[in-house]
């Protein structure tokens, strides 16, 4: 079994790749610890740090919530499961917004909307991608390579390129890290993509879990390491948030595992 440390370095830098996919892993950590620890104080200590890994996503944060609750083996792998069954229905869900041939432009590397494209493509849509580098760590690059794979055609762009490539998408289609009154937060770059789309006139949707929603009183807006923009430079402040936030009047809908929602809806899910 992985140490609690060496897990939390691998969420902190990234290796772990969106919300649901670090729920995920931090599950199948403490299902080994605390078969090993119990589900007292050590497991409440361990929980509190993973929380804190990644303070933005939610994902975990609400698992955790509900793990205290009915502290069990049996609890986490019910969550496991929910998590893994959410997605396959958010695929069914989202494939019934793409029509054939449409282009997709996504932002990053989301699980979820990455399986409403591939179950798209599996229904024989003969869909195209068109996906943004995501800077600073270049995540889409690992969502380019994942479409690639399938043989999924896609073309791969840089972020600052998004307003001239939006008039040929149809739609686009990201992932959400939780999904609050004040909007959708995802990677940072989301909210500028949805800009163009309004402005383009193009359907923006999120694809999120309902484990997405975020009823915390205050979030915060994760910030990272500078080094990850640029060495350090005499004189120059630089900062990196991970996250932005998109309004809610961006957004067309909202593909969950329940069904297809609109903002009003997601929002009084929240309240």
């Amino acid at each position: 079994m992985e140490s609690l440390d060496k897990v939390v370095e691998t969420i902190k830098s990234v290796k772990v790749q969106g919300a649901k996919e670090i729920a995920i892993y931090a599950l199948k950590f403490l299902k080994e610890f605390c078969r090993k620890n119990g589900f007292q104080l050590k497991f409440e200590v361990a929980a509190m740090i993973l929380e804190r890994a990644r303070p933005t996503a939610v994902v975990l944060y609400n698992c955790l919530e509900l793990l205290m609750k009915k502290r069990s083996i049996k609890t986490i792998d019910a969550l496991l499961k929910r998590l893994e069954l959410s997605t396959e229905k958010i695929a069914r869900n989202g494939s019934k917004l793409i029509r054939k041939n449409h282009k997709i432009m996504t932002h990053c590397h989301s699980g979820e909307a990455m399986a409403v494209i591939t179950h798209s493509w599996k229904q024989g849509k003969n869909i195209s991608v068109i996906a943004t580098e995501t800077e600073p760590l270049e995540q889409g690059i690992k969502t380019a390579k994942e479409l690639a794979k399938e043989k999924i055609p896609v073309t791969l762009i840089t972020d600052n390129a998004i307003e001239h490539f939006m008039k040929d998408a149809d739609i686009v289609l990201v992932g959400s890290d939780s999904l609050r009154k004040e909007g959708t937060i995802n990677k940072i770059g989301t909210s500028l993509l949805a800009l163009s789309a309004k402005h383009h006139r193009k359907p923006f949707y999120v694809a999120a879990n309902t484990l997405k929603l975020d009823k915390r009183k205050k979030f915060v807006i994760e910030e990272r390491p500078s080094r990850e923009v640029y060495k350090n430079i005499d004189g120059v402040r630089i900062r990196n948030p991970a996250f932005d936030v998109t309004s809610w009047k961006f957004v067309t809908s909202v593909i969950t595992e329940n069904g297809i929602k609109k903002p009003g809806q997601i929002v009084r899910m929240i309240k």
